[in-house]
């Protein structure tokens, strides 16, 4: 006999057309009970689904705007980002990563993670993820 788990229902999956569909067996994030996790996101366009053009700023910004949209379709904010985790494919680009990073996160610390990769989905030269808290 099965026993339906209390808190199982406080999974949901999370989508916005305001990130890139996925392109595999995965979800843009998942909310469990007062996280969100968000999947690695690249610096696909969410209204073409194309690699953005330009140099790798754009390409950063990009990936991170994507996972924030995933926070805010969660229900959460900047501010409820706890954690980030970054792959880049050339580890010399943190300098200008930092850049970026600091101009979308507008001054906020979450904790982070930067990883030095070979190689990344679609040849994406940067993915990054991030879990949040939302408040009661």
């Amino acid at each position: 006999m099965r026993h339906e788990h209390p808190h199982r229902h406080r999974i949901e999956k999370v989508t916005t057309p305001e990130a890139p569909s996925p392109v595999g067996p995965y979800s843009q994030g998942i909310k469990a009970g007062r996280l969100i996790f968000v999947s690695g996101q690249i610096p696909l366009d969410p209204r073409t689904g194309k690699m953005v053009e330009g140099d790798f700023k754009k390409r950063a910004e990009r990936a991170l705007l994507n996972a924030l949209a995933i926070v805010e379709a969660a229900g959460g904010s900047l501010d409820s980002v706890v954690k980030v985790t970054v792959y880049l494919r050339d580890i010399n680009r943190f300098p200008e990563f930092n850049e970026v990073y600091e101009k979308v996160m507008q001054g906020r610390r979450p904790t982070r993670a930067v990883v030095g990769v070979s190689g990344l989905p679609a040849g994406a030269d940067i993915e990054v993820e991030m879990i949040a808290f939302l408040e009661d």
